[in-house]
């Protein structure tokens, strides 16, 4: 039995072209563009570009500017992960920028201490940030102009201050309830003594004397120096265990991104720690189905999608983790031959409650995206992130940054692959991605939003190949995310979970999906980001896209 209930229920605007949904036209430009979650972070990368700069140098440029202006969704105390198209070689590179557990603590002290769980908040969730050493790491094999260069915009702008754009704000507000009583927060991001409304002007002149000590003294002046002592220093007074050789003995690596095709297109993604894999293995699953013939919107279509997604996900909770720690078949999880053998649990007539994880045994053989591409051919796919928003809340106030709560991702219990660990990288959920097609650069993009990342990924890609939507088509379609799965932090499914779909979804599929078993609602700014850049060939140029889910914008020139 397959429901096939198609359309959707309402279309953004009245547009004299295009698809109905779609929120504008997609930006060309013939010599660069930038795509980023805030217009003064576009601004500052088209900026550097037309300097000369190259497209890493942009968005290094564009990342701290966002660190001033979207720190709900990033920061200095934060990760960074990254896939660098180089021209000059016609490769792919990774780097996987996050950081590590402090070596002073230990599972045993969770546990003697009555945690089931790593809390979501405060000083214990937080590990090494990776951010900066990313920047540094990116810089000294794909940069140009200087550092000081670099960060000068970010550092003026976080002097000065920036207006708050309206959905930053909220953001904003929705952090400052759960966190305002976290150390030194009140001073970094309550300077009201409230968060900030809507086109309040935010200083961050802390934050400003961090970035110039970052821009004069390289990536030591973060890691050893006295931004590294201070930090360790006040987190170790509240509790915590991260201290100023965690901070020293942090290195960014760079790794093989990994990929698998879909109808032609090599999709890449980078290896666990992260769960870029899973969107590789989500299209692995479908691409045998005649997804086109669904149609937008359908419910076939959302059933299949999510009862994949399912799937897929068991292996995320039983098998990503720190690659360093853990034996994790990459290659049998993203392969043709597993995904025709998982796909036997797929049912096309009802919604699953549980599913197993697969036995992929070694065979031989809240967040900001941001994209950069600059004139030289090269494309950078950049994500960086606090992971909730602004963070574990722990803010040194002479440092005007906040400390990320990856750690939270940390399973408690012993023995399984994502299991707490002294100097281990936890389970990540920022993930940036590339598509080739016949060896050449084709599309650089990325959807911001924890577990909606691969999904968001699969939706956009299907969107273009499958439903032949353009670049700022496939973003403003209406999303879907399922939440509910297994989890890497240990937790199981149970309940088949809940489907959420964007209000254009009619009626009648809800009904459909109902019928099917799913349970189904609304989650209003659950659907995450999107930016990209893709390359065009017959004339060259780039074509750039970014939605109106966030205050996001893509330019070229």
């Amino acid at each position: 039995m397959m429901i096939v209930a198609t359309g959707l229920a309402l279309a953004a605007q009245d547009r004299i072209t295009g698809m109905p949904h779609a929120t504008r036209s997609i930006v060309y430009g013939r010599s660069g563009a930038a795509a980023t979650s805030h217009p003064l972070a576009t601004q500052v990368a088209l900026d550097i570009l037309r300097q000369g700069g190259t497209a890493v140098d942009a968005a290094i440029a564009a990342n701290a500017m966002l660190c001033v202006c979207e720190p709900t969704g990033c920061g200095i105390g934060g990760d960074l992960f990254a896939i660098v198209w180089d021209a000059k070689t016609s490769k792919l590179h990774g780097l996987n920028g996050s950081g590590r557990s402090p070596r002073g603590l230990t599972r045993e002290w969770f546990a003697k201490n009555g945690h089931e769980s790593i809390p979501k908040y405060g000083p214990l969730p937080i590990s090494v940030p990776g951010c900066v050493d990313g920047w540094f790491a990116l810089h000294e094999r794909f940069g140009k102009t200087s550092m000081r260069a670099l960060l000068r915009p970010a550092i003026l702008r976080a002097k000065e201050g920036v207006p708050v754009p309206q959905t930053i704000a909220e953001y904003w507000r929705l952090g400052v309830a759960v966190r305002q009583d976290q150390p030194g927060f009140r001073d970094v991001f309550m300077p009201w003594g409230r968060g900030p409304n809507e086109g309040d002007i935010y200083r961050n002149v802390a934050l400003a004397n961090t970035l110039r000590t970052i821009a004069t003294g390289g990536r030591d002046a973060f890691y050893e120096g006295a931004i590294a002592k201070t930090a360790a220093a006040f987190i170790q007074q509240h509790g915590g265990f991260l201290t100023v050789k965690d901070f020293a003995a942090h290195r960014s690596e760079w790794i093989e991104p990994v990929a698998t095709n879909y109808r032609g297109y090599d999709v890449w993604e980078l290896p666990p720690n992260g769960q870029g894999i899973a969107a590789l293995q989500i299209l692995n699953l479908i691409e045998p189905y005649d997804v086109a013939g669904m149609g937008y919107g359908s419910a076939d279509w959302v059933h299949l999608f999510v009862e994949a997604k399912k799937l897929v996900y068991e292996d995320r909770a039983r098998y990503y983790a720190d690659l360093a720690f853990a034996k994790v078949p990459v290659a049998r999880l993203i392969s043709k031959d597993y995904a025709n053998e998982r796909r036997a649990l797929l049912d096309r007539t009802k919604a699953s409650m549980s599913l197993p994880a697969g036995d992929a045994k070694i065979e031989k053989g809240d967040t900001v995206y941001l994209t950069v591409a600059d004139q030289y051919g090269s494309m950078v796919s950049l994500i960086q992130s606090n992971f909730r928003g602004l963070g574990s809340g722990v803010c040194p106030p002479s440092l005007g940054f906040g400390f990320q709560n990856r750690g939270e991702l940390f399973d408690l219990q012993p023995n399984r692959a994502n299991s707490y660990a002294p100097g281990k990288r936890p389970f990540h959920t920022i993930i940036p991605a590339f598509v080739t097609k016949d060896g050449e650069p084709f599309l650089s993009f990325g959807v911001m939003g924890g577990a909606m990342q691969p999904q968001g990924h699969v939706q956009i890609l299907v969107n273009m190949i499958d439903f032949g939507m353009n670049l700022q088509e496939a973003g403003d379609a209406a999303r879907i995310r399922h939440e509910g799965s297994s989890q890497p932090t240990g937790t199981r499914m149970t309940d088949g979970g809940t489907v959420f779909l964007e209000s254009a979804y009619s009626q009648e599929v809800v009904a459909a999906l109902q019928k099917l078993g799913h349970t189904v609602a609304v989650k209003p700014g659950a659907f995450g980001g999107y930016q990209a850049i893709q390359r065009m060939r017959n004339p060259a140029m780039y074509a750039a896209a970014s939605e109106s889910r966030k205050d996001g914008h893509a330019a070229g020139y």
